[in-house]
């Protein structure tokens, strides 16, 4: 019969033939280990997988993050750490264990805790993807910003920096990866930090709206616009209100989109200075550490004359 699990060629579930095996039915994940076709293939599901061929390792890396529910670029790998042998099999990336890891179980998988998998990927993630994975990792409740400090203090091991300067830049109740971007844009570039998600109160206290990146004392807003990926037409109509209410009550609103980030930084931070200064604001000079970790199509970030 079918199963949702994986398995072994040699505990195959009864009535599998290696016939069946070689059909449609079956989807091979690694060498010798196999899954039925209908099954999702979860970060869960490629897990147990990778664990067949490496039964005493570790889940870790990216792929301990997932299972956390965290954001980390997708490198195609299931990643394990073993402590003895690493063996070499097509989609699953080995790490050697140079010392104890902090590890853990979670739906029945040894992984590593959310702290150990933080200061792991220091050793192979950018400034900027550290910080996602940590607010990410944050707003899942798995870890909280004054434990990665610590921890990422003690660390001593590769990417012991990174991992202490990422940590201090992990912010609470960051609703995307995208804004984590916008916000690293903005603060690598040397601009003051945006303050995250500042909550607006009705008049009996209750929370009205919640701005992604802001200045509340000068008015003025940072936000990520994702809606090309929002159908609610609730989650619109909310957005609406929300801008038309700070549009009314002297806000200034600088929106950003995907491209934005992606493709035209260089425009963006001038557009977002530019609206600093309409506002008063002092605006310092322009740090080009945002140049290593966000590629532009803009030569130059130019200023008003």
């Amino acid at each position: 019969m079918p199963t949702a699990q994986p398995f072994r060629r040699g505990q195959r579930p009864p009535g599998v033939t290696d016939w069946h095996l070689r059909t449609s039915r079956f989807r091979r994940l690694f060498h010798d280990v196999y899954v039925d076709r209908e099954a999702e293939l979860t970060p869960l599901l490629l897990a147990r997988g990778a664990l067949l061929v490496a039964p005493d390792a570790t889940v870790s890396h990216h792929s301990a993050a997932r299972l956390w529910g965290a954001v980390v670029p997708d490198d195609g790998f299931v990643h394990l750490t073993c402590p003895t042998r690493r063996p070499q099999v097509e989609g699953i990336r080995t790490h050697r264990c140079g010392r104890p890891k902090r590890a853990t179980r979670w739906r029945g998988l040894p992984v590593t805790t959310p702290v150990q998998t933080f200061l792991d990927l220091a050793a192979v993630l950018s400034l900027v993807d550290l910080v996602v994975l940590g607010d990410s990792l944050v707003r899942r409740k798995r870890v909280t910003v004054d434990l990665l400090v610590e921890a990422a203090t003690a660390h001593r091991g590769t990417g012991g920096r990174l991992a202490r300067k990422a940590a201090r830049l992990v912010r609470a109740d960051v609703d995307s990866a995208m804004e984590s971007r916008l916000r690293m844009l903005m603060v690598l570039s040397g601009l003051p930090e945006p303050v995250v998600n500042h909550k607006i109160h009705w008049p009996h206290g209750e929370v009205r709206f919640r701005l992604d990146l802001s200045y509340p004392d000068d008015g003025l807003v940072i936000e990520y616009d994702g809606w090309q990926q929002v159908d609610s037409q609730t989650q619109w109509g909310s957005d609406r209100d929300r801008r038309e209410w700070l549009d009314g009550n002297d806000w200034r609103i600088v929106v950003v989109i995907a491209k934005d980030l992606h493709r035209t930084p260089a425009a963006t931070l001038s557009r977002i200075r530019a609206a600093m200064r309409g506002r008063g604001m002092p605006v310092p000079p322009v740090d080009d550490e945002w140049r290593r970790h966000f590629p532009s199509t803009s030569e130059d970030l130019r200023e008003p004359a």
